[in-house]
């Protein structure tokens, strides 16, 4: 390939092959045969001049060999490709300016360079479209925005007045293109936060020998493995195993489906118990995920209600502003004054900015490690008054820590305890498993498989054959009312006397309990400054529940100021608590991380899933925290209160400014051209501030502030 380097500063390389080099879509191939490299981070192609925008990790010898690659590329090389959603986004933005640069550039050309019969002509020809969508509404019965369009471009026309005409439709169609480019970056986005990222999968050969394999390599009619709490990543027939699958993400409904040999999932669901092997049918753009996502880029459904309330106030203003020039035409008898006022629309800003202010929120939350999966999420953030906080991983860091062993029998000491509870946890990530086989590693009890295949049952514990006998490990409820394991009194005052301050996991061998493993899970040092900033903000009620025992969740509630607590809670209680705190008139924002928070993430207002949340409650959660900072729950409140603040102000702003000019304009002392101007303009300059951030810099570093509160309280 032939190419010229046009820009080139450390980790930024620019090279240029020309306007033929190659298409648009051998432009994405060629990006996709570059990020191969693993030191390669970004290329954007242009098509347009032939234009390879990359940005690499800065090494010298990493850009020689960017260059070694480019000039042992051929046409033969060349092949065509789907863009990345980051080049998709990027073509919208490049376009739009591409877009504005013509339009403006074509309005001064045509300004200085065309005699005006000409530029009248032009005009005209442009005015079609104006007066044929108000002859469309008009014919259609519907008193609608382009209606008054069509109306105001008609009567300048007719008045004479062609500078007018020609400067409303420019900064009409300008506004046209504003909103277009917003509704796309919007729907890019949403559509970025919904689709599938699984770069791997298991391959399962006709041998049943699994090996992992690149997600873009599986073809129709393979078999993949999909185990608990993976996102299923294809669309397919379950020709294998079974397990339970929670299809949230496809039918909105929380409770898991039982999938068993010939029952179909779709890519998007979530393995919350069990393995299955899964007979490929679809993937990629042909799964149900990626059709629902087409329709969702076309849906209403997630429109903040106040962005369709602007809209319908919009439409509905329309016939006051005729019935406004009538009256101002009767009354003045002045046909100047009349298209002063009809000139002047309050709806055409109050449809512009209300969206422009959600998708800037929507983007300004991406900007700060926030996905939010649709503007009517954010506004239900900014007007909640109950938050729920599941603790362990939310309230908690989700690092527990082994703090006593204690044994219930003289059967099995101490050490004989922990090193059981650990052969029979060491199969699961949850993070109690792990603290509790990471304790046996710390103090070197080693352990052989002396157990058979064990069952998980979603937050309740683990079943297994021991030593030839039955064992059971996990929660009081799980050994005491499911198992039916007897608790005698010596126990129970023993469990009194050392548990009580602690979470505790219960192992029982044999139908007998056998001993305890007591657990703490430190708070978030920045879990009591949030609670209390978001209470500052308007939170009125904050909830923790929690599976922990009550001395337990007590102690962890006193810690942490909050007052409303529940303990002992199963995962179909949480789903229920919130159900009843929404019949009581609450709105309800559940914030959770594991696959049992998902039931109750779905029943919310409005639901956050933490960093390292399951890919369950990533799935069903409304907005998805990209950091591992409780903090961006106090900067979300900020950032969504702002926007309907914002949204409101303009509201004021526009009847101000817009009021202003229908009272100049009656008393003739601005001509219906200023008026045109100024009424285009300011939809443009209140469009423009539509986009500001809301958050400062102060909200942003907040965080930071916090933890110097921290350690100002730890000296």
């Amino acid at each position: 390939m032939k190419y010229q380097v046009m820009h080139d500063s450390g980790p930024r390389l620019r090279v240029r092959a020309g306007q033929w080099a190659f298409t648009k879509e051998e432009g994405y191939g060629l990006a996709s045969l570059l990020l191969d490299q693993d030191f390669i981070h970004d290329v954007f192609t242009s098509y347009r001049n032939g234009s390879i925008l990359i940005y690499y990790d800065g090494e010298v010898e990493n850009k020689q060999r960017i260059f070694d690659i480019l000039d042992g590329i051929t046409i033969d090389d060349l092949f065509e490709a789907e863009p990345t959603q980051t080049q998709v986004s990027k073509e919208i933005t490049d376009d739009f300016y591409w877009n504005i640069s013509g339009m403006i550039g074509r309005r001064l050309l045509g300004k200085w360079f065309l005699p005006m019969p000409i530029r009248n002509a032009i005009t005209l020809y442009r005015a079609i479209k104006y007066i044929w969508n108000g002859l469309d509404s008009l014919t259609s019965f519907r008193v609608d925005v382009a209606l008054l369009d069509g109306a105001a471009v008609t009567g300048a026309l007719l008045q004479g007045q062609y500078d007018p005409a020609s400067s409303m439709m420019f900064l009409l169609s300008i506004s046209d293109e504003l909103e277009h480019y917003t509704v796309q970056k919007a729907k890019s986005t949403l559509k970025d936060s919904l689709a599938l990222n699984i770069d791997t999968v298991w391959l399962v050969d006709d041998d049943g020998e699994e090996k992992q394999v690149p997600a873009m390599d599986i073809d129709k009619g393979d078999r993949i493995k999909v185990r608990m709490g993976d996102v299923v990543p294809v669309d397919g027939k379950v020709v294998d195993g079974e397990g339970m699958v929670n299809e949230a993400s496809m039918t909105g409904e929380p409770l898991a489906v039982h999938k068993t040999n010939g029952k179909t999932v779709h890519a998007g669901t979530v393995m919350e118990e069990g393995n299955i092997v899964v007979e490929v049918y679809s993937m990629n753009k042909e799964t149900r995920l990626n059709k629902i996502i087409d329709l969702i880029e076309n849906s209403e459904d997630l429109k903040a209600e106040t962005q369709g309330k602007a809209e319908r106030l919009a439409d509905s203003i329309v016939p006051y502003s005729f019935l406004a020039t009538a009256l101002t035409y009767l009354i003045t008898r002045n046909a100047s004054k009349a298209l002063s006022v009809l000139m002047v629309d309050f709806s055409c800003a109050i449809k512009l900015t209300t969206p422009l202010s959600v998708i800037s929120a929507m983007r300004e939350a991406s900007d700060n490690r926030m996905m939010v999966k649709g503007g009517k999420f954010l506004e239900h953030y900014a007007n909640a008054d109950t938050i729920v906080f599941d603790k362990t991983g939310t309230l908690t860091n989700a690092t527990p820590k082994v703090v006593d062993v204690i044994p219930m029998s003289r059967r099995y000491k101490r050490d004989e305890i922990l090193r059981m509870a650990a052969c029979i946890e060491e199969h699961f990530a949850h993070s109690i498993a792990t603290s509790i086989v990471n304790q046996a590693a710390e103090e070197g009890l080693k352990h052989d498989e002396d157990h058979s295949e064990v069952e998980y049952i979603v937050a309740h514990g683990i079943v297994t054959e021991y030593d030839g006998k039955r064992a059971v490990i996990g929660s009081r409820h799980f050994l005491f009312d499911d198992e039916k394991i007897k608790l005698t009194k010596t126990q129970e005052k023993k469990i009194e006397k050392e548990a009580t301050e602690h979470s505790v996991v219960y192992l029982a061998i044999d139908g007998k309990l056998e001993g305890l493993i007591c657990i703490d899970d430190p708070v978030r040092e920045e879990a009591k400054y949030v609670i209390e900033e978001l209470k500052s903000l308007g939170i009125e009620n904050v909830i923790m529940l929690t599976g922990d025992g009550e001395s337990g969740a007590k102690a962890g509630a006193k810690s942490l100021g909050i007052t409303q607590y529940r303990s002992q809670v199963l995962p179909e209680d949480k789903s229920r608590i919130v159900e009843e705190l929404k019949a009581e008139g609450k709105t309800v924002i559940m914030v959770g991380d594991g696959i049992n928070d998902s039931p109750a993430l779905a029943a919310a207002d409005v639901s956050v899933s933490m960093k390292h949340s399951s890919d369950i409650a990533r799935e069903v959660a409304d907005i998805s925290l990209l950091s591992d900072d409780l903090y961006d729950l106090v900067t979300l409140r900020k950032l969504s209160v702002g926007m309907l603040d914002k949204i409101n102000t303009n509201y004021r702003n526009i009847l101000v400014f817009n009021g202003s000019l229908l009272v100049l304009g009656v008393m003739g002392l601005i001509q219906p051209a200023t008026s045109s101007m100024l009424h285009n303009l300011s939809t443009m300059i209140f469009g423009a501030m539509s986009t500001k951030s809301v958050l400062s810099d102060r909200d942003i570093s907040n965080d930071i502030e916090v933890e110097a509160i921290q350690v100002a309280d730890a000296s």
